[in-house]
């Protein structure tokens, strides 16, 4: 689905005297063929204006973008019976590298096709396969346990915290508290949408990527986060010192943590709910996920 956002200057006078200006505004929009009166309405409201007189607007452009979560825009006011769903997540390949450092998976069949025909009626052929990866392979889950050894391990982290999440998107390239305080972050998962992505796979993915720092977490645990995801190579700042105060802090919480996230660009601020849950692996620490989102259509 394509969504549509406008770029305009703007004057808007008041009734009660006075008046505002503004260059280059953007806001979401519900289609490219929106009308001025419409446009009008989603800029005060987006502003949250009183006594507003007019709006005049000069050198207004639809673009074709995804939208970025506009207050009182059409990612809050969606509705309908149909759902839609975004991908998050980065397909697993034989021999990728997802963390430098770390080994690539391996894939073998436990049993080929050719094998199985000697087991089954003729024309009835299966094949099981192997994998041989680390736990942080494509995009994944930590768990408390990979942090702290007293923490819950894979098997131990209840449905809610990893499942029909509300989903809060927080873009930035740096963070900090106050990134987070427009938000009501309690009981919602909080995805940091950097657009590092877009590196994957390349030399550029775990140089100077952003992360969360440690006060910036410190707030997300004590405000009640229930997970957080970020789309880069590590939420931490890898430093050669080794400290890593946002696993600490978070999994130290119970804070389930998601990495190497994708996507984010197709979610708006608020409004879709995420689905990231690993297998239920005893004394294990780390797992990939099929990480998506629901959103109303």
């Amino acid at each position: 689905m394509i969504e549509h956002r406008v770029q305009f200057d703007a004057d808007v006078t008041f009734s009660n005297g006075g008046g505002l200006q503004v260059q280059e505004f953007r806001l979401d929009i519900p289609g490219e063929d929106i009308s001025e009166a419409d446009l009008a309405a989603l800029f005060v409201r987006h502003l949250g204006l009183l006594m507003v007189g007019a709006v005049t607007f000069r050198n207004v452009e639809i673009l074709a973008e995804a939208h970025k979560g506009s207050r009182g825009g059409p990612s809050e006011t969606s509705s309908g019976n149909g759902k839609r769903l975004v991908e998050l997540s980065h397909v697993i390949e034989e021999g990728m590298t997802t963390f430098p450092g770390l080994p690539g998976p391996v894939l073998s069949a436990h049993l080929s096709r050719e094998a199985s025909r000697e087991r089954y009626a003729p024309g009835t052929e299966f094949e099981i396969g192997s994998i041989t990866m680390v736990g942080n392979t494509g995009t994944y889950l930590d768990s408390p346990y990979h942090r702290w050894a007293d923490g819950a391990d894979l098997s131990a982290l209840p449905l809610s915290s990893l499942a029909d999440l509300p989903a809060i998107v927080v873009r930035a390239q740096s963070f900090s508290p106050l990134s987070f305080a427009p938000f009501d972050v309690a009981g919602k998962a909080v995805l940091l949408h950097t657009g590092w992505d877009k590196h994957w796979r390349t030399p550029s993915y775990a140089v100077d990527a952003p992360y969360l720092p440690g006060d910036a977490a410190q707030y997300l645990a004590d405000h009640g986060a229930a997970l957080v995801g970020i789309d880069s190579v590590n939420i931490d700042n890898m430093t050669p010192d080794g400290q890593r105060p946002a696993h600490s802090i978070l999994l130290r919480a119970g804070i389930p943590i998601l990495e190497h996230l994708t996507g984010l660009d197709q979610l708006p601020v608020t409004g879709a709910r995420l689905h990231a849950a690993p297998p239920l692996v005893r004394h294990f620490t780390t797992f990939p996920v099929r990480a998506y989102a629901v959103i109303d259509a």
